[in-house]
């Protein structure tokens, strides 16, 4: 993996003019860290269509685009033993560009097992990845963990392991994700609380720094629905997304088999998201498997916008078949895909169905598929 992963000193004159052109949509985008916005409307040239799945093997995956031009993609390896990053230009360049190990599990002792969910975040001038992990030795002892790099170039410096995000209690938790509202950053991520029948809800506390929180933590949902309850009770891998005057939450229901679904919260941007009152909950999953489109179990999804600065793009993982012999933690073949997110009248989010495969079209040298 020999690729140079220097940073562009002073940016190239095509991207600075395309900046001047939708500086309001980058100044929007740079001012609320974590959360996935919109730019303002251009008028940019079509998008190729996706590559479907975009990733192999690479699930819970987060793609991060950057004020230097390009997108920066972690998810979780199959092997779970270590940290992943890639960079492209392009959403659907990530689908080839080289992919380097910025950190390893540790051999004994904490982060030594089930290493899951990175997220990738520049907060404070500084590169920071949020991810789950057990000791070596007790594996389902799973926690929150974070590293942090003061390099420009997250693919350079070196990554500190910041340690344990302490939270109320030690018990199994996961799947953290963090943004801005206000001024005020925020921690979301699942856990158990002790004496709940479920296996994780999620909670939602205000930060000191990029690994402490301030408390107190609120819970904002639990499974509680049908769907959310089958095989495990499970919310988990919340996502922020902030349109239309209103934060949209999302989540991932029940097992990791063909039944995970993704759920959404929705929370007037004006109100205090510190109140469990202000998050209202959809009574039904907002994006399930598909078998016209032959993709099951889709979730623990991220948001980002398109080459065009404007258009929202759904970022989650599914697999490709149903059945799955054995656990499905075990089962490697969790494809990170890709696809336009659309918006409803109300001005809440359209997630419609996950999209079929992309087919080669070996005749003109392209890829056919849907944007």
């Amino acid at each position: 993996m020999s690729r140079d992963h220097d940073l562009p000193e002073v940016l190239g004159r095509r991207l600075l003019l395309r900046g001047a052109v939708a500086a309001g949509a980058l100044t929007a985008a740079s001012a609320v860290p974590g959360v996935a916005h919109a730019a303002v409307p251009a008028a940019p040239p079509k998008a190729a269509p996706y590559v479907n799945p975009l990733v192999q093997q690479r699930a819970d995956p987060h793609i991060h685009r950057h004020t230097d031009g390009h997108y920066y993609f972690t998810a979780t390896a199959p092997e779970y033993d270590r940290i992943i990053l890639r960079r492209s230009r392009t959403l659907n360049g990530l689908s080839t560009a080289d992919e380097s190990v910025i950190w390893r599990a540790r051999e004994t002792g904490d982060m030594g097992a089930h290493i899951w969910a990175p997220e990738l975040h520049r907060i404070g001038g500084k590169w920071y990845i949020y991810f789950a992990a057990a000791p070596a030795e007790d594996v389902w002892r799973i926690r929150i963990w974070v590293l942090e790099n003061s390099h420009p170039n997250p693919f350079k410096g070196t990554w500190v392991e910041k340690g344990q995000v302490k939270t109320a209690w030690e018990t199994f938790s996961l799947d953290a994700t963090t943004f801005t509202h206000r001024g005020t950053r925020y921690l979301c991520w699942a856990q158990h609380e002790p004496g709940m029948d479920n296996n994780t809800a999620l909670f939602l506390s205000e930060m000191a720094n990029p690994w402490t929180l301030t408390g107190p933590q609120i819970r904002l949902t639990t499974p509680e629905y049908d769907w959310e309850c089958i095989g495990y009770k499970v919310n988990e891998g919340p996502y922020a997304l902030k349109r239309n005057g209103r934060i949209f939450l999302t989540y991932s229901a029940s097992a990791t088999d063909h039944h995970y679904c993704v759920g959404m919260l929705t929370a007037d941007a004006d109100s205090d998201l510190m109140d469990p009152a202000t998050w209202s909950k959809s009574p039904t999953p907002v994006f399930t498997t598909n078998d016209t489109t032959k993709q099951y179990g889709p979730g623990h999804n991220c948001f980002t916008v398109a080459e065009d600065g404007r258009t929202d793009v759904l970022v989650y993982h599914a697999r490709q078949y149903k059945d799955i012999v054995g656990d499905p933690l075990n089962d490697p073949n969790r494809h990170t895909r890709i696809q336009k997110l659309g918006w409803n009248p109300d001005g809440t989010p359209n997630f419609g169905i996950p999209v079929a495969d992309t087919a080669a079209d070996t005749t003109a040298g392209t890829v056919k598929g849907s944007v």
